[in-house]
């Protein structure tokens, strides 16, 4: 066995069994083949709005890019989703922007852009058969010309009115309910792994616990000198 696995048996020990039911319940059905970017989202509920989205359809990972606006989680919103939700924050350097999409092109993930431009594929019909990223931009502007430059695609969602474009959080809302049942639907092996579950559900609780971080420690220990 695993240390890894030797080190959730123990936590598995400590916390309770509706915890543990829901750990590895929740933790089957997360995936990585996709992932979401914000960028320079100044609304605060707007952005909440997005990590409560991600946690509800399983996507583990959250970029924020700040360039002119700090992100701020407002709780009664997000209901707690950033304590399951993996955030990376991108605002240091010349260019946040380009820091963040050249990380995740680093990782294998195709950039998707958000646009309700009318010659662009919609959310339905862009390839999912790889990883990606779908970024989604400022509630007035829309994605930067720094995304525009690195995208590797563009999406629009569909819509029959007068209006131009969604507000961000429902924008988010539709594709991320789009994509998680075309990947349903599919044959992809798009759910995480069983060592990346595993390490999922150390992470949540360690932060379920209040001496999670040492306890960690002592059990890899315990198990790395076995």
């Amino acid at each position: 066995m695993e240390v890894n696995e030797k080190v959730l048996q123990e936590f598995y020990e400590i916390i309770s069994e509706s915890k543990q039911e829901m750990f590895d319940r929740i933790a089957a059905e997360r995936t990585k083949h996709f992932t979401v970017v914000m960028e320079n989202i100044y609304q605060e509920h707007n952005a909440s709005a997005v990590l409560r989205s991600c946690d509800c359809f399983g996507i583990q990972e959250l970029h924020v890019i700040e360039k002119d606006n700090q992100y701020k989680v407002q709780r009664d919103i997000a209901l707690g989703a950033g304590r399951w939700v993996d955030m990376y924050n991108y605002d240091k350097g010349e260019s946040p922007t380009v820091d963040c999409i050249s990380k995740l092109k680093a990782k294998g993930y195709r950039i998707i852009a958000t646009t309700p431009h009318t010659n662009d594929v919609t959310i339905n019909e862009f390839d999912i058969t790889q990883p990606f990223a779908l970024v989604f931009g400022t509630e007035r502007r829309g994605i930067s010309d720094e995304i525009k430059e690195l995208a590797d695609e563009f999406v629009k969602i569909p819509m029959y009115g007068f209006t131009e474009s969604f507000n961000i959080s429902v924008s988010a809302a539709i594709s991320l309910n789009v994509v998680r049942e075309r990947l349903e639907k599919s044959n992809l092996n798009w759910k995480l792994s069983n060592e990346e579950q595993t390490k999922l559900k150390i992470k949540w609780s360690k932060k379920i616990l209040k001496a999670g971080v040492e306890l960690e420690k002592l059990f890899i220990e315990k198990h790395s000198t076995k």
